[in-house]
């Protein structure tokens, strides 16, 4: 997603990369002569991550970057999130753009369909000989590898957090839910004490509902893709899990009012204590403007057969052929990885970081949520690809596109039933992937 109020946090590519995503003539028309980095050095293109402070941060890790003989410097430039999908495509294409970039966690895989990323194996190679290869929280790679080479590498996860207000549920008399039925029974209670028992929102702008249908998918062993990665809308799985969130919306837990909300709106209702429970980002006190002491991360859910699951998204850095020197691009990723630490020492990124040594920082470790996101949420963790655990470009679709957006909003406001919304969400991905 991209904004959730004055901070970015994630992948951000939404409903303008998928649209791009759908007219691929886009990223291929233009030409040129430049190259990436003028010839002289290697063009490094990052996002807006966090608070303004982020980008001065990585600037200057970039700025210090030394070199061996024989390897190019590098430059850093700070791509804003809006159009940000174009102004990747239109460089690429006149051969203008990035040596080496972040951005949406699924744009390698858009780009390496038109032939234009360049596979990080001699990157792999170089942090299994300095030790950094190791220190890979497990799982984080393997999205990443495919038939040709590693796409992109992982530097941040952006995970999907279930987080309560300790003082709602004190007052409500109910214990914080460790499964559906209990949180079925947690909402009604909360209900009685006019909070949601599930806050969201699908207002414009914010994709909170459109995680929440796909998380609670996914808790339950299902997902919109089957284990070989062809398009599976219809299981069982996502139709219990489908019935039950229209069964949350029947009884009050999830607001009817949320299709409406904003991301201001939604974090609103957190900070005035009208929300209870709910799906955020790793950062909902600081966001929301409210205490850590009694906005707290509850633990997964368990599904109806016993699945525990929760949805994450991978942020990652990628390499373009278009580059004056591959060995040079390589170098720079390479230490660029190394040095990532800083910006957690300096507490300017609200994604979880990729390498244990990070998480075991006291700057991160201090605050007992990271820590428990870290130990009970990210072994769990599965991407929009679940249940395969394959990142492709139709993922880029299914995230930016109105089919998920339409799905959310139908069922969270309950105008439906569970297998006329999944027909019509799985129709209308149908149309848009090839």
């Amino acid at each position: 997603m991209r904004s959730t109020g004055t901070t970015f946090t994630r992948r951000g590519f939404l409903s303008l990369a998928a649209a791009a995503a759908a007219s691929p003539a886009l990223a291929a028309c233009g030409s040129g002569s430049g190259s990436a980095g003028g010839g002289n050095t290697i063009k490094f293109w990052d996002m807006p991550w966090g608070v303004p402070a982020y980008n001065d941060a990585a600037k200057k890790v970039v700025q210090a970057y030394k070199p061996a003989s024989g390897n190019l410097k590098a430059s850093y430039q700070t791509i804003q999130w809006s159009n940000f999908y174009q102004t990747f495509a239109s460089a690429i294409a006149s051969k203008t753009g990035p040596a080496v970039s972040t951005g949406g966690g699924f744009q390698a895989f858009q780009f390496e369909q038109q032939g234009q990323i360049a596979y990080a194996d001699g990157v792999i190679d170089a942090l299994k000989k300095n030790g950094r290869y190791s220190d890979f929280l497990p799982g984080l790679l393997e999205p990443f590898k495919s038939d040709k080479g590693y796409v992109a590498i992982p530097w941040g996860i952006d995970m999907r957090v279930l987080w309560y207000r300790k003082s709602l549920f004190d007052k409500a008399g109910v214990d914080v839910p460790t499964d559906w039925p209990s949180l079925l029974t947690a909402g009604k209670a909360l209900r009685k004490i006019g909070v949601s028992g599930f806050g969201t929102g699908s207002g414009s702008g914010n994709y909170a509902a459109n995680h929440l249908v796909l998380a609670m998918m996914i808790n339950n062993g299902g997902g919109v893709f089957s284990p070989d990665g062809q398009l599976d809308v219809m299981n069982n799985r996502n139709v219990e899990a489908t019935e039950f969130m229209l069964e949350l919306v029947s009884n009050g837990v999830i607001d009817r009012a949320a299709v409406s909300y904003t991301v201001d709106d939604m974090l609103g209702q957190w900070k005035k204590k009208k929300s209870a429970y709910g799906l955020y980002f790793a950062a909902l006190p600081e966001r929301a403007g409210v205490t850590a002491d009694d906005t707290l991360v509850a633990s997964p859910l368990a599904g109806p057969h016993g699945d525990k699951a929760v949805l994450m998204f991978l942020n990652n850095i990628m390499m373009y052929k278009n580059t004056p020197s591959q060995a040079s691009s390589d170098a720079f990723l390479v230490y660029y990885l190394g040095q990532l630490k800083q910006l957690w020492q300096q507490k300017l990124v609200s994604l979880l970081p990729v390498f244990k040594s990070i998480t075991e920082m006291p700057e991160f470790a201090d605050d007992p949520n990271n820590v428990k996101i870290i130990k009970e949420y990210v072994p769990i963790g599965k991407t929009f690809a679940a249940r395969s655990t394959t990142l492709n470009a139709d993922l880029a679709v299914l995230d930016g596109g109105q089919a998920l957006t339409q799905f959310a909003q139908t069922v969270i406001t309950g105008r439906t039933n569970a297998k006329t919304a999944l027909k019509t969400f799985q129709s209308g991905l149908q149309s848009v992937m090839k």
